[in-house]
């Protein structure tokens, strides 16, 4: 079984890639769903947020306070660090649990769509690292539409991001996702079947 690391910048179309990858026969795994899991579910992790970030990280009825602790993260570089630092190792964890279960149902690519593949150390689990790249602009439009908040939300998460010139450089395959599904469905394709063929 391989395994392939699909990232990115916010909005240039991670999700989507591995969607298609999914439809095509591979399993999936999400790092930011099970670090969102995580936040919400996992004692030690509620209790480093909190330590952090204060007692408004988490809604009264229990949820995290998702807006409140990104507006905070992104723009406080250590916080963000220290958040990262607290999450990412059992994320690692739970990918390779996951990749594991699959190699044993005899999957034959496991994918990691993590927006932090690099930052976290996760490539030293792949056999290859695909970047999702997309113009700027783009991007900010799809992020905006998304999820609802402000250009200058997604600029302030852009800017605390790894440079997309410096994935290209790390990246075993650079994906152009330029708007056009069909063409990046195709490239897509092309992608799995290059990564289950040897």
């Amino acid at each position: 079984m391989k395994r392939l690391g699909v990232t990115g910048g916010i909005g240039s179309g991670k999700t989507t890639v591995c969607r298609i990858l999914e439809e095509l026969g591979a399993q999936a795994f999400y790092a930011d769903d099970e670090a969102k899991r995580l936040l919400a579910e996992d004692p030690s992790v509620r209790e480093g947020v909190v330590r952090l970030f204060g007692p408004e990280s988490y809604l009264p009825g229990g949820a995290p306070n998702r807006r409140f602790l990104a507006r905070r993260a992104f723009a406080d570089q250590a916080l963000l660090d220290q958040l990262n630092a607290l999450i990412h190792p059992r994320v690692l964890d739970r990918f390779e649990e996951a990749a594991q279960q699959a190699a044993r149902a005899r999957v034959s690519l496991m994918v990691k769509e993590a927006a932090l593949v690099f930052e976290a150390g996760a490539e030293r689990q792949l056999d290859a690292v695909v970047v999702v790249d997309a113009p700027a602009a783009a991007r900010i439009e799809r992020v905006c539409k998304r999820d609802g908040v402000s250009r200058e939300e997604v600029t302030a998460r852009m800017a605390r991001q790894a440079d997309p010139s410096a994935l290209r450089r790390r990246a075993d395959i650079v994906l152009e996702n330029d708007g056009d599904l069909e063409r990046l469905r195709r490239k897509v394709e092309r992608l799995y079947r290059d990564m289950t063929s040897s």
